[in-house]
């Protein structure tokens, strides 16, 4: 039975499984490994449709793959990203939610940013709408912050991740993603939150964590953060195996008489 918001309100302290998945066959694996989360994230720019960040993708682009991994994932939580800008105001904020939740089937949204993105939670909240927060390094805002680097590392910057995650707790977001920020860090702000947190480059200490599919099962190239664990390469056995069906092809081994009719 799909999880609901207030389900993962009472999660604090346990441990819960957040997988990515851009489309219907992904999310039918997620589903059938028994994950407690999808996420349909931005990040769907990068891994699969080839942009250089997550900042050209569209709306219209989040909302084909929500209702993707929706039909693949029918009895599994989903949440959606906002994508860049669509939350620069409240109104832009509801009409994507609105989007994503009744067209795309999501169950939650997720935007990033603290403090300054506490009003705009706040009233995503008032209207019904779930929202997961996401603090430390925001790749929608990475030339911001230096790239994609560590969080945190400075007094100051630490301060700013943790106000801004107690800042989206009591505008109303039901728990917050902690992305690229020192595991000492990421400890002290699930230690100080009442709602759950879900790491991503943030150590052992968080109630939740979160990978990229494509890299669980190895299939975004050479390309490996540190935080990622491969628990399979399958680029490299599906190369193997495209590169056996067109030898067999050019070989004419490929289709034999049991293929044919």
């Amino acid at each position: 039975m799909r999880r609901t918001v207030k389900d993962f309100r009472n999660a604090k302290g346990q441990r819960l499984v957040y997988l990515t998945a851009y489309d219907y066959p992904t999310a039918r694996l997620a589903e059938a490994a028994g994950v407690d989360a999808i996420l349909v994230g931005d990040s769907l720019g990068m891994v699969v449709l080839g942009y250089p960040s997550t900042v050209p993708v569209t709306l219209e682009e989040m909302l084909h793959h929500t209702k993707a991994a929706r039909r693949g994932a029918p009895e599994t939580f989903l949440v959606a990203d906002l994508p860049y800008l669509a939350y620069a105001t409240l109104d832009r904020a509801l009409f994507a939610a609105e989007r994503l939740l009744k067209e795309g089937g999501a169950d939650a949204v997720k935007l990033e940013g603290g403090e300054e993105v506490a009003e705009i939670v706040r009233g995503l909240v008032r209207a019904g709408v779930p929202v997961l927060g996401h603090v430390g390094l925001t790749p929608q805002t990475a030339s911001q912050l230096g790239g994609y680097k560590l969080q945190g590392q400075r007094p100051e910057e630490a301060e700013r991740i943790l106000k801004g995650a107690l800042a989206l707790e009591e505008a109303g977001a039901y728990g917050v993603v902690l992305e690229m920020v020192p595991a000492r860090l990421a400890k002290e702000v699930t230690e100080r939150l009442s709602i759950h947190t879900v790491g991503i480059g943030a150590g052992p200490h968080t109630d939740a964590q979160v990978l990229v599919f494509h890299d669980v099962v190895g299939l975004y190239g050479d390309f490996k953060p540190r935080f990622v664990k491969r628990y399979l390469e399958a680029g490299r056995l599906i190369q193997e195996a495209l590169s056996r069906y067109a030898q067999e092809v050019r070989e004419g081994v490929f289709p034999g008489e049991e293929h044919s009719f």
